[in-house]
């Protein structure tokens, strides 16, 4: 069956377009040397895979459960409207739930697709052109892991959420190189790498677990890319330019922070959405959750150097400033261990087969 039919509304309610204006930057320097970045599209060009084989998708998932999370991590879990579903409605939960987590790790998947080749257009440096040029690969690979995950063993998708929208919709638009790294390098990817550590470390179930674990070591790559980039440029602009990138990523992280209510499935399981969303908002777990999102952000935030006033103060508002101390080269080094362990166990389960067979 086509996505379109897997979606929980018409597609014609949600298809999206919008204009996006596109600076066009061609390099004639072609020996660019800032070793970082090259260093890093070195990787870039090592670690490509294969989704269709690097990944057992042989492995069957738990209908009722089928990433294998603790119903502690639902966002209605403990409330007054959880007590009073049977065991068959709970099932409905897990699985809507999750599939709708997928979807939208896909959708925004998607929109790191579009915005890294918009980077290969605008950005001036020949070496940043390089590895978004990998990068490129690396997106069109997760939409297809997350497309199949969902097509395969979910069989339901979920539009792209209203808050996910927005935030993609003003990276897109804005016509400033820099503006799409920061939305969608820092912002956005920062984010993701949260949530996708959450399945990754917590999923029962191990194709869930290794698909959010191969994504991320990508995506581990994708934040150092923005680290390196920006850090660089922004010294170079005015302290009203760096006030303006401030005051966005603000805007955005409680934008970010504050739309997980996931009204769009409460509606589609007949569920009381006000009632859940206010759930939602009041659970100590999502609060934990929410939180958490800026383990990744904060201290790139502050190490590509908007660290002013206005960040400070947004963050310190949040709850987040402790985030600032965390070592995040030191996080995404972990990304890219944890991924190959899940390679290593995958080879010592294949060679117990085999010896088993023998």
């Amino acid at each position: 069956m086509s996505t379109m039919g897997r979606y929980t509304l018409p597609v014609e309610q949600t298809e999206w377009k919008f204009e996006g204006q596109t600076e066009v930057c061609f390099r004639w320097e072609y020996e660019d040397e800032r070793k970082g970045l090259l260093e890093l599209y070195d990787k870039g060009k090592k670690q490509q895979w294969d989704a269709s084989t690097r990944i057992d998708w042989s492995q069957d998932l738990d209908p009722e459960n089928p990433m294998g999370l603790d119903d502690r991590m639902i966002a209605i879990y403990g409330s007054p409207l959880w007590d009073k579903l049977n065991a068959k409605e709970r099932a409905q939960v897990r699985h809507h739930q999750q599939a709708h987590t997928l979807s939208q790790f896909m959708h925004g998947e998607q929109g790191a697709l579009i915005a890294t080749a918009k980077i290969v257009e605008t950005v001036p440096g020949i070496d940043a052109k390089f590895y978004a040029a990998t990068q490129v690969m690396d997106e069109a690979r997760h939409v297809e892991a997350y497309s199949r995950l969902l097509h395969e063993k979910f069989e339901l998708c979920y539009p792209i959420t209203k808050g996910l929208k927005t935030l993609l919709e003003q990276g897109l638009s804005d016509k400033r190189w820099d503006m799409t790294y920061l939305t969608m390098q820092i912002l956005i990817e920062g984010l993701a790498l949260a949530a996708f550590q959450r399945i990754r470390d917590f999923a029962q179930n191990p194709l869930a677990a290794a698909v959010n674990a191969y994504v991320m070591q990508d995506e581990a790559r994708h934040v150092a890319f923005g680290r390196l980039s920006l850090r660089d440029y922004y010294p170079q602009l005015t302290q009203a330019e760096r006030d303006e990138r401030e005051q966005f990523v603000v805007e955005a992280c409680y934008h970010m922070r504050d739309r997980f209510n996931q009204w769009e499935l409460w509606e589609r399981l007949d569920f009381p959405a006000e009632e859940c969303a206010a759930a939602v908002m009041e659970s100590d777990q999502m609060k934990q959750f929410r939180t958490r999102l800026f383990t990744r952000i904060v201290p790139t935030v502050k190490d590509i150097g908007l660290w002013g006033p206005i960040v400070q103060k947004g963050y310190s508002d949040m709850g987040v400033m402790d985030f600032a101390k965390v070592d995040a080269a030191a996080i995404l080094a972990n990304d890219d261990k944890v991924a190959e362990e899940f390679d290593a166990k995958t080879r010592l389960r294949d060679s117990a087969v085999a010896a088993a067979a023998e």
